[in-house]
């Protein structure tokens, strides 16, 4: 269960929207549960009926937020874009990431940046190291302050109302039960031990978590804090707009270690980011999404009773949220989402009794970090080869023949198979996950090395593979430049006898191919002109939805190519 603050006790408002409340129900316990649950689960997890669920589902899967799964309900990297919204509208990430990844690199340890989500944080960017003792801290995650190294900087800005719904919280829940991210609680630790870390923390200006997370884990963290409003004379050298941490293991530091020796350096860091934070120039506002309104009518009119509409546009409204669109009035989101006002305000409503929008002033609203509670944690470590494998089983399903996505070797002369989708065939090509394979005499190969640069194609021994294996140099590289210029590669016959096969590129946001996916068949099955006329259009839109997917996942979460 998602952690109990007295907020969750305020009685529904009369406007708010139910069947939203519901469907923010679903999207929260998929995420504790890790991204997947049954819909037998999510009817005991949420008290729903399993009528109720199924709707909720069949709404979530239309939007692309889920995946329907036999039996289970799987969270898709589509949602992501709700905490996207969020996290391009708050701006910290994509001006401070940088600079924590640097200072990642440079220390060898894993940099957080983390904002206050009421009494507890919660990460909004993780650069972490790749060790057999990793941490599991994800974005999004959220954790209790008291046993958290931000939690007493944050708690230097507490008021006495937010004191004492902590207080409240830790007498509900002493265990931390309801904080999936975390082990429960081993040691209880008294409330005035958090007080005295938090003023120790208001006279040091940084803070320490000497293993109250778990055993061997440590953490020092500094306070970023906004430019100065010279309008709010409370605001002294500006409120704290997140936290950034150096997290290590005791095999490695020591928290006093960590206090002496690395401590400077975040410091250093933190002055980098403060200065980013000042002489950053004003966001421009992007574009907001289009005819969301229509989108989900025409889907309501097609799916019926199926399909609940009411849940689908306040989830809409969410994105209307973004870069440069950080605080939106009424009629703001009306007019991004194509809403009827009286619409966009029951949404508002709902939202501000979950949690999810907080009034901004000026008749203005925001997100708060709790729309990253909505599915972004368990994707938001996800792998290229998870995201393509649903894809991949689509495709292999539409043409009955065997689908596969691969990357480039760091060598660069040979291809590595990262997912993979059989067809149930008597003959079938049979390539494992992991296979790797010379990438000239592949479809997949030649689409990864079109993309680079001439000088940076390493084409390796062109050994005969075949009689039809193409190895003259000059030949290949002709055939590289009209794959690049076509935009697919169709090898027939050249790896093995007998197998032909086509693949196009996935590209990532910048437009960079990282991957590509293809077709296999044996060549008995069709000709070449059919593998263009009927293949090719199914693969082009299979690798327009994988990389539809990386764009959302890898907005501010770093997809594993591998």
């Amino acid at each position: 269960m998602p952690a109990k603050t007295p907020l969750d006790d305020h009685p529904v408002p009369t406007e708010a929207v139910t069947p939203l409340i519901r469907g923010v129900t679903v999207l929260r316990h998929l995420t504790d549960s890790g991204g997947t649950l049954s819909a037998s689960g999510l009817e005991r997890a949420t008290g729903l009926a399993r009528s109720t669920v199924d709707r909720i589902a069949a709404t979530l899967a239309r939007m692309g937020y889920v995946r329907l799964d036999g039996r289970d309900v799987v969270l898709a990297p589509p949602v992501m874009a709700l905490g996207n919204a969020y996290l391009s509208a708050l701006g910290l990430p994509a001006l401070l990431s940088s600079h924590a990844d640097a200072l990642a690199d440079e220390l060898d340890e894993s940099v957080s940046l983390a904002v206050a989500d009421r009494d507890g944080i919660r990460f909004i960017h993780q650069a972490t190291r790749r060790r057999a003792m990793s941490l599991s801290f994800r974005i999004g995650d959220l954790l209790p302050a008291e046993r958290t190294a931000p939690g007493p900087l944050f708690a230097t800005e507490w008021t006495d109302a937010r004191w004492q719904a902590w207080h409240e919280r830790r007498a509900v829940d002493p265990d931390d039960r309801g904080f999936p991210a975390v082990p429960p609680r081993e040691h209880l630790s008294s409330d005035e031990d958090f007080a005295r870390r938090a003023a120790r923390a208001r006279e040091d200006g940084w803070a320490l978590d000497d293993q109250l997370i778990e055993p061997g884990l440590v953490a020092v963290s500094v306070p970023v804090r906004a430019p100065r409003d010279p309008r709010d004379p409370h605001t002294g050298g500006g409120r704290i707009a997140c936290v950034a941490s150096v997290v290590s293991h005791t095999s490695r530091h020591t928290a006093a270690d960590l206090r002496d020796t690395l401590l400077p350096r975040l410091r250093t860091t933190v002055t980098e980011m403060e200065r980013e934070l000042r002489e950053a120039p004003d966001p421009r506002p992007g574009t907001a999404p289009a005819d969301l309104a229509v989108w989900t009518g025409a889907s309501k009119q097609e799916l019926g009773r199926e399909f609940v509409e009411s849940l689908a546009r306040g989830l809409t409204v969410l994105t209307a949220f973004g870069e440069g669109r950080a605080e939106l009035t009424l009629t703001d989101v009306a007019r991004a989402t194509g809403l009827a006002r009286a619409t966009a305000r029951r949404a508002l409503i709902t939202y501000e009794h979950l949690g999810l929008v907080r009034q901004s002033g000026n008749r203005g609203f925001a997100l708060t970090p709790r729309v990253l509670s909505l599915g972004y944690p368990p994707l938001s470590r996800t792998s290229l080869a998870q995201i393509a494998t649903p894809h991949l089983a689509e495709l292999a399903d539409r043409v009955h023949e065997s689908a596969s996505l691969a990357v480039l070797t760091p060598s660069g002369e040979e291809i590595q198979y990262t997912a993979r989708a059989a067809t149930s065939r008597v003959m079938s090509v049979n390539v494992t996950v992991g296979t790797r394979l010379p990438a000239y005499a592949t479809s997949l190969g030649r689409v990864l090395l079109a993309d680079l640069p001439p000088g940076e194609r390493q084409l390796g021994d062109l050994a005969p593979l075949t009689p039809r294996t193409t190895t003259d140099p000059a030949t290949l590289r002709a055939a590289l430049e009209d794959v690049r210029t076509r935009g697919y590669a169709l090898v027939d016959e050249e790896l093995e006898a007998g197998l032909r096969s086509v693949a196009v590129p996935v590209r990532d946001r910048t437009g960079r191919v990282v991957a590509a996916v293809n077709v296999a068949m044996h060549a008995a099955r069709r000709s070449v002109e059919e593998c263009v006329r009927d293949v090719l259009p199914v693969l082009v839109e299979t690798a327009g939805r994988v990389e539809g997917d990386l764009r959302v996942a890898g907005r501010f979460a770093r997809v594993a190519m591998v």
